[in-house]
């Protein structure tokens, strides 16, 4: 029934959509894949992003507004992994009509990670590592060629540009990571959204829950997590731009009724960036204050203003 009905809507807002000007126009669903997106397509692109700042991509649903943008679209970019879980049906029957792409299921299949909470799934946040995101950005520069050949010289030589940024940001988390004393190697936050980036840089990454927000935490996970930040004197949590702060906080008040003091190391964009208009809006700023955050909050060594001087600043 609910396929028959997208279907529906789908074909009622083909008919109606107007002829769009000159240009090819991309609908994102995130910032980390529409910003990559604009670094490669240029001025020959008009790019959309459905999901803004804060906006967590795991309980999205799409607006009536997204149908139409999508529908009308060139080209349709999605991470795919089931990130988009609510939009996942949709978007799926839109691909039989127009060209959808999943462009994070490009990455290779060695380099993914499972989770026990999904079988037969992939963890998502492949974005959480330059290196995997090169693979990510190559299948969007791939899908721009396919939409629009005639730009295919513009893509491929924005895309190599954007891989030469990519590899400059990647060696710096791992320099000023390793920075950080390996005992204190260990990140906890709202979610596992950073499993690939602790597989990198060798750190131990703890989640309240799991690799989606819609997973529930419960008391005994909370429990344990305080006992472990007691234990271990871990003194530094983080909290996560795109998911409550309650359960994080839940942990400090648990380890303070112990004795022992625990802070908020700083606030990490996992699931979505910064606010449009500044560096940690891009892409390559998600990554750079990241980096910076943790290995300072963690006793590591790194510049407060980060690889570009531009933390805390406008791009």
């Amino acid at each position: 029934m609910f396929r028959r009905l997208i279907a529906t809507m789908l074909l009622s807002f083909t008919l109606t959509a107007p002829a769009w000007a000159a240009g090819l126009t991309v609908v994102a669903t995130t910032g980390m894949i529409g910003d990559t997106a604009r670094q490669i397509a240029g001025d020959r692109a008009e790019v959309q992003v459905l999901m803004g700042p804060g906006v967590d991509p795991h309980a999205y649903r799409q607006t009536r507004t997204d149908i139409v943008a999508m529908t009308r679209a060139d080209l349709v970019l999605w991470n795919g992994h089931y990130l988009e879980a609510q939009l996942e049906e949709f978007l799926l029957e839109l691909a039989t009509r127009k060209p959808v792409v999943a462009v994070a299921e490009a990455v290779e299949a060695e380099r993914l990670l499972s989770h026990e909470d999904y079988e037969g799934r992939f963890d998502p946040h492949v974005w959480m590592v330059p290196e995997l995101w090169e693979q990510v950005a190559i299948a969007i520069r791939d899908a721009l060629i396919a939409a629009d050949p005639n730009g295919a010289a513009t893509y491929t030589a924005n895309a190599a540009a954007f891989e030469q940024e990519l590899d400059r940001i990647g060696t710096y988390a791992k320099e000023v990571l390793m920075t950080v004393p390996e005992p204190a190697r260990v990140l906890i936050s709202a979610h596992d959204a950073f499993g690939y980036f602790g597989a990198e840089y060798g750190f131990e990454v703890l989640g309240i829950q799991g690799i989606s927000t819609e997973s529930e935490a419960g008391l005994r996970r909370i429990e344990e997590l305080v006992d472990l930040l007691v234990t271990r004197e871990i003194g530094a949590v983080f909290v996560e731009s795109s998911v409550s702060d309650r359960n994080v906080r839940a942990l400090i008040e648990g380890a303070a009724a112990q004795g022992h003091t625990v802070t908020i190391g700083g606030e990490l964009f996992s699931d979505a960036m910064g606010e449009t208009g500044t560096y940690e809006g891009t892409y390559i700023g998600m990554i750079d204050h990241n980096a910076t955050v943790i290995t300072r909050a963690l006793g590591g060594q790194a510049p407060a203003m980060g690889l570009n001087t531009q933390l805390g600043g406008s791009s």
